[in-house]
């Protein structure tokens, strides 16, 4: 399982690489072989992201290049990379095979991810139309009053086939524009939404264009993780027209508990699921054990987790959950 303290290891069914550093002499592998991270920690490798990048474009051949990284640049605390999106969309008509990109493989140690910050990631897809997957990692993006936010207008885009959005506090806004995109190709869809301690805003009503499925005709998997709301993301899900169809439901990582459980069990029917994800969780057992019984018999796979979950307790007495990331590293 990948932590926020390990870099991506494989992207696209590709192994990473890291573009090497200034003056390295190991022979660079097959330009498709590969997915390529670009990016350097600063305190081991002090040459700007932009540099890294340079260098790369003059040293493999991007004609077949197939899965791009994107890891830290500058500080990711204090600004966005809207530069480095332009960095890739000034080089799209050499980068024709290029069909998956990552952007913010930054671990916790080199920032965390509520504090990373982001910016309009749809020039990406705009640029590059046969692009089959985007994935993104962002913060609360607010240092010294600017906003630095996740923002995704919508759009259409006729290939993406995966997205995942990894944050949190994933903002409303950004939440209605892939709630609003025309994606017919998108199989996977992947939010992390967050607490609105870390900068999330959204609410319900903000996924129901998604729970509809009307723009997604394609979509299989729907992971709404990492929520302060889950019990409430549960119930909408429970009668979402769009679980009809999906092969994986992903309610992990985020603060569901009993009243969760019992809205999915009374919902729409869950046995056609392949697997079923609520791993990290404030589930009772007895809650589990509904759950198993009424899946198990029917084949789904079930990750219902145990003892993961971590909460504080109020002055009052009662119990605060905490989504798993945020803050607590996972």
């Amino acid at each position: 399982m990948r932590t926020q303290d390990d870099h991506l290891e494989e992207l696209y069914g590709l192994p990473v690489l890291t573009f090497p550093v200034p003056g390295a002499t190991a022979k660079l592998p097959e330009p498709d072989a590969v997915a390529w991270r670009i990016g350097h920690e600063r305190w081991t490798c002090g040459e700007p992201w932009q540099d890294t990048f340079g260098r790369f474009c003059a040293e493999v051949d991007l004609t077949r290049v197939r899965a791009l990284i994107v890891g830290i640049w500058d500080d990711p605390e204090d600004t966005d990379p809207s530069e480095v999106v332009e960095a890739l969309a000034a080089v799209r008509d050499r980068l024709p095979a290029l069909r998956s990109v990552f952007l913010g493989d930054i671990t916790d140690k080199e920032c965390k991810l509520s504090r990373i910050s982001q910016t309009d990631v749809t020039p990406l897809l705009a640029g590059f139309p046969e692009l089959e997957e985007l994935g993104v990692r962002a913060g609360e993006g607010t240092s010294g009053g600017e906003d630095l936010r996740l923002r995704f207008p919508a759009l259409r885009h006729d290939a993406l086939r995966r997205l995942v959005v990894q944050s949190s506090g994933l903002p409303a806004d950004a939440v209605r524009g892939v709630g609003a995109s025309s994606l017919p190709a998108l199989e996977h869809l992947e939010l992390w939404l967050g607490d609105e301690e870390y900068g999330a805003d959204c609410e319900v009503a903000d996924l129901e264009p998604i729970l509809s499925g009307a723009r997604l005709p394609r979509l299989r998997h729907l992971a709404l993780r990492n929520s302060a709301i889950q019990d409430e993301v549960a119930a909408a899900v429970a009668t979402a027209p769009v679980v009809d169809r999906l092969d994986v439901l992903d309610l992990s990582l985020g603060t569901l508990g009993d009243d969760g459980a019992r809205a999915l069990l009374g919902g729409r029917p869950l046995t056609h699921l392949k697997k079923l994800d609520l791993h990290y969780n404030f589930l009772s057992e007895p809650a589990r054990e509904r759950i198993r019984r009424a899946l198990a018999p029917a084949g789904v796979e079930l990750d219902l987790g145990q003892d993961e979950a971590k909460g504080y307790e109020e002055d009052d007495g009662t119990v605060r959950r905490e989504i798993c990331v945020g803050p607590v590293s996972y």
